[in-house]
């Protein structure tokens, strides 16, 4: 079985560089102040032995980006600068993918939603919220759309809707999840993984955002349909009253479990937040 190593956490590297990310935009504000430092950590990821590099759009939007006084040209333009710094850390490295990060509407409210799904739009608001960007991501060139961190059955309704609309894209839809066989609001992975299964576009399902010791059950559960993507957090916790993350995580025993995870039948293998290119090492070194 072919597997495909990921990136690991954008913003936790930039923010190891130097970046200051407390902000609603988190990681898209770079796109706007320094786009160089997002193409070096697409270039580190790539250098530690990634496959594909997710852009900085996870928490990008035309809305989010008005709310700073820019126009919606000016936004659409920075979207798509989020690909094209993707594409040229690719091109640098020799090969790779694009995989443009489609980030929850909970990511743009900037309020925790995505660990909850608790949202103030139905089905269709959020299909109505998503469009916009999906439509410049899509057309901006990437090898794929990566949906990710949707804690919702509303919100990937709302995707499946999307890419029933744009025959011509591929995507992976990888979902944040409570525990090992549900979504944050509790609707059972193998619901939301049904909405795709049969879509030759869409290349894997899965989990990100999610503590690793839901992985395990979280592939048995997906067994039998399409690939399985699963990119964990580090397994450390977000002290949200204090601001912090708590806890230690070693990128060794992080590239252990991805050797496990492969085993039980993942085949595109990465990590999410707190992760570092040091992980993402670990993770090539002990799938090959």
């Amino acid at each position: 079985m072919t597997t495909l190593v990921l990136d690991g956490g954008l913003a936790t590297h930039l923010e190891a560089l130097g970046a200051d990310l407390r902000d609603e935009l988190w990681s898209a504000r770079l796109l706007l102040e320094d786009p160089g430092l997002v193409r070096r950590v697409h270039a580190d990821y790539f250098a530690a032995g990634a496959d594909v590099a997710t852009t900085a759009s996870y928490q990008a939007s035309i809305p989010g980006f008005r709310s700073r006084g820019l126009d919606a040209a000016e936004a659409e333009r920075l979207i798509r600068l989020s690909v094209e710094l993707g594409a040229q850390a690719r091109d640098e490295a020799g090969g790779g993918l694009v995989a443009a990060s489609v980030g929850p509407y909970g990511a743009y409210l900037a309020n925790g939603a995505e660990y909850t799904g608790d949202y103030d739009l139905d089905e269709d608001g959020l299909y109505a919220w998503h469009r916009p960007r999906w439509e410049i991501l899509a057309s901006a060139g990437p090898d794929l759309l990566a949906c990710e961190t949707i804690p919702s059955y509303p919100e990937a309704r709302a995707l499946a809707r999307l890419l029933r609309e744009t025959p011509e894209v591929k995507a992976w839809v990888s979902f944040s999840c409570r525990d090992s066989a549900h979504l944050n609001d509790g609707t059972p992975i193998t619901q939301a993984a049904a909405l795709f299964a049969g879509d030759p576009r869409v290349v894997a399902v899965g989990a990100n955002c999610t503590a690793p010791r839901h992985i395990p059950g979280l592939i048995a559960a997906l067994d039998g349909g399409l690939p399985v993507v699963v990119y964990p957090n580090s397994g450390e916790t977000w002290d949200a009253g204090n601001r912090r993350w708590l806890g230690l995580a070693d990128p060794v025993e992080f590239g252990q479990a991805a050797k496990e995870w492969r085993q039980a039948g993942a085949s595109l293998i990465g990590g999410c937040c707190r992760t570092t290119p040091e992980h993402i090492r670990q993770v090539r070194a002990h799938l090959s």
